[in-house]
């Protein structure tokens, strides 16, 4: 976990490889829906290209559906991004690492990669939603000891450096 820019994806793939587990990216997966020409994939374009997040209904819709092609474990990123989405437990949680940066830096970051919808409003906006609605999750994880922070600072081999030895 960790906010949009945080380098979870790139994380969660370092980690997939090295553990031989399947990496859900639910970023990648709603890019994808969003493409297709149906109500789903409309839905979610509209809510993408505002920033937003992915309502739970349709998230839980997608992500049940993505999960009955997984026989067993995996490392997932982007899910859960609500609280109510974390306590309905769709799979069991080992451990949560949560990627920390600052607001301005995942700025930065996301400007630097030029994908069509990391517009400097649009980004703004998720970090605003990325706190109102998804940081809430860190303390119920926290609680149940299975988060771990990790500092978010630093090239991508130190911060996988940090996750290795947690």
């Amino acid at each position: 976990m960790g906010p949009v820019g945080s380098g979870k994806t790139t994380q969660a793939d370092i980690l997939s490889k090295k553990l031989s587990l399947p990496h859900i990216q639910t970023g990648e997966i709603y890019r994808k829906i969003a493409t297709e020409n149906s109500d789903i994939g409309k839905k979610i374009k509209t809510i993408l290209d505002a920033g937003d997040l992915i309502d739970d209904e349709t998230t839980f819709e997608v992500i049940d559906k993505h999960l009955k092609e997984i026989p067993g474990g995996f490392v997932i990123d982007g899910f859960p991004r609500t609280l109510v989405q974390a306590k309905r437990e769709v799979f069991c949680v080992d451990k949560v690492f949560y990627i920390k940066i600052s607001d301005e830096e995942a700025l930065k970051r996301l400007l630097l990669r030029k994908r069509e919808d990391d517009t400097s409003e649009v980004i703004v906006e998720r970090l605003k939603v990325y706190h109102q609605e998804t940081e809430p999750i860190l303390d119920y994880y926290k609680n149940q000891g299975k988060l771990i922070e990790i500092d978010g600072s630093g090239s991508i081999k130190v911060v996988y450096d940090r996750i290795k030895i947690s």
